[in-house]
Formats: structure tokens, C-alpha cells, sequence
């Protein structure tokens, strides 16, 4: 008699799937959210939509994954690492969605890649990954057309928001290869940890969608597709690729944006636009993933 090991067909599933069509998924819903936060912010102010968006998702892992169970195996340093990690995902989701309101969204997007070049070009090994790397670049630029603003304060919350984003990646990518924590179950306690620490800034403004359940089901929408579809992709990901590898994935984000505009909000591309998309993948076909066995964790669920 055969005995399966409860989850063992999940666990083939993850090792299975290719780690970069989780990061597919992650890049898609990414901004599918923003797409949807940006028609509400007409009745709600943005940090209200922040906290809304955030807290939706804290609520969907708390009762998905109840983590408090993984919180009292983990160590000191593991603990301080989720709880760095969640006051990260709390103020750059407020930074985001300040930045947004003030500064369109394709340059908020360019400006999140700036510094996640940094991780990339940090662990550069090879000529043709360099190459892979100067290409997204390039092509994010042509794509994004970046360009100061007047508007100062929104260029703050840009700023602010891109060095928090690059931090997202290091935490997460950390606390997705740390010692007794399954992926899922931290990035569940981190969420948990930022639903709490924006509660101040956002729930006042969050108060009108709990009197209207058209706005606050679309709060939880925003909340799926910015936060839990994304973040629990990234996680598979993170586990099974190199940090540098996933931050040069990130230059497709701009692209997936421009693509999500002209489906969504009919914001047809121009030629150029369409030629900085193809550059940013074949920059992404180009890179490779280094063989050396100490770049690899093995994977848990």
C-alpha cells in the first residue's frame, strides 16, 4: 500500500511550474489593482484605498494561513526579519498609492525599477547577463518616457516608494529562503504586521466603504489583486530564483502596465512603445539563471 504525504502533490506542483511564469502571474495582477484603486480614490482618499487594500489582504491570509502557529517557532532574528518586512509593505503601499495620486503611473512604475537595477547589476556574472541588463534598461527608459515633475510632493512619494519597493524585494526574497518559514505563512505574519501599522494613517479615510458595499467589495478586490495574487506569486518565485534574476524581472512590470492600459483603459500604445516592450523581453530571454548550487535554497511550502 501506497501512503501519499499529505501536500506532496502540491509541493510537485511548485517545483514543477516554472518559477518565471509565477512572476507572469505576479506582474499581470500587479497592476491590475492600481488600475481598479485609481477609481476609487474619486470617493475614498488614498490612503484610505492603501489601508483598505492592505488590510482586505491581511484579513484573506490571516484566515487562509492562520500564522500565528509558524510565529511561535520562529526565532528572534526570524521574527524581527517578518516584522521589518511588513512595516516595509506599510508604508511603501502608502507611499504607492500617495505617489499615484499625484504622479501618473507609468512614471511611478519606471521609477520602482531605478532602484532594483542596483540588485541587478550587483550580482552581474557574465557579459551576456549584463547585456540582458542594459537592454531592460533601455527599453524601460524608451517605454516610460521618465521626467521630473513640478509636483514636488508627489515626487517624494515616488522616491519613497521606489527605495521601499527595492527593500520589498530584499526582505521578501530573505524571508522566502529563512530557515522554518514557509513561504506563504511569512509573507501571511508580514501582512498581518502592516494591516496593523497603517491602521493609524488609513482607517479614518477608509471609513466611508464600510458604509457602501459596492466600495468596500471593491477595496477587497484591490486587495486580491494587489496583494495577495502578486505577493504569493513572488514568494514561489523568490524561492527558486536568485535575487538579481528576479530583479531584472522586474523591468517587465513598465511593460505589463503598458499592455494592461491598452487592454483595460484603451491607452493604445505608439510604435516606440511597442518596440520598448519587445526589448524588455528579449532582455529577459537573454538573462540566465547562475548553476552554482550555493545560489539555489531548496524550496518549502
Amino acid at each position: 500500500m501506497v501512503v501519499r504525504r499529505r501536500g506532496s502533490y502540491g509541493e510537485v506542483v511548485r517545483r514543477t511550474v516554472p518559477p518565471q511564469l509565477y512572476f507572469v502571474v505576479s506582474a499581470v495582477f500587479h497592476y491590475l489593482g492600481p488600475a481598479l484603486a485609481v477609481l476609487l480614490f474619486a470617493r475614498i482618499e488614498p490612503l484610505g484605498v492603501a489601508w483598505l487594500r492592505i488590510a482586505a489582504a491581511g484579513v484573506i491570509f490571516w484566515v487562509w494561513r492562520r500564522p500565528l502557529r509558524a510565529w511561535r517557532l520562529l526565532d528572534g532574528a526570524t521574527r524581527r526579519l517578518v516584522v521589518a518586512w511588513g512595516a516595509v509593505l506599510a508604508v511603501m503601499n502608502c507611499c504607492f498609492y500617495l505617489a499615484i495620486d499625484r504622479i501618473p503611473l507609468g512614471t511611478v512604475a519606471a521609477a520602482e525599477f531605478a532602484p532594483v537595477i542596483v540588485l541587478a547589476a550587483i550580482a552581474v556574472r557574465s557579459m551576456r547577463n549584463l547585456f540582458a541588463l542594459v537592454l531592460a534598461v533601455a527599453g524601460v527608459y524608451v517605454l516610460t518616457d521618465i521626467r521630473l515633475s513640478h509636483d514636488w510632493i508627489g515626487l517624494v512619494f515616488t522616491a519613497l516608494n521606489a527605495v521601499l519597493f527595492a527593500a520589498y524585494v530584499v526582505l521578501g526574497h530573505r524571508v522566502s529562503r529563512a530557515d522554518g518559514v514557509r513561504r506563504i505563512d511569512g509573507l501571511a505574519l508580514a501582512m498581518g504586521v502592516a494591516t496593523v501599522l497603517a491602521l493609524p494613517v488609513g482607517f479614518r479615510e477608509a471609513v466611508p466603504a464600510f458604509a457602501d458595499p459596492g466600495l468596500l467589495a471593491a477595496a477587497v478586490a484591490i486587495g486580491v489583486c494587489s496583494s495577495v495574487i502578486p505577493y504569493v506569486a513572488d514568494q514561489l518565485a523568490m524561492a527558486r530564483l536568485k535575487r538579481s534574476t528576479f530583479a531584472l524581472m522586474l523591468s517587465l512590470l513598465p511593460a505589463t502596465a503598458t499592455v494592461i492600459g491598452a487592454v483595460v483603459l484603451r491607452q493604445i500604445p505608439q510604435v516606440a512603445e511597442v518596440a520598448a516592450v519587445a526589448i524588455i523581453v528579449v532582455a529577459v530571454g537573454l538573462h540566465r539563471e547562475p548553476t552554482s548550487p550555493r545560489d539555489r535554497a531548496p524550496a518549502r511550502s
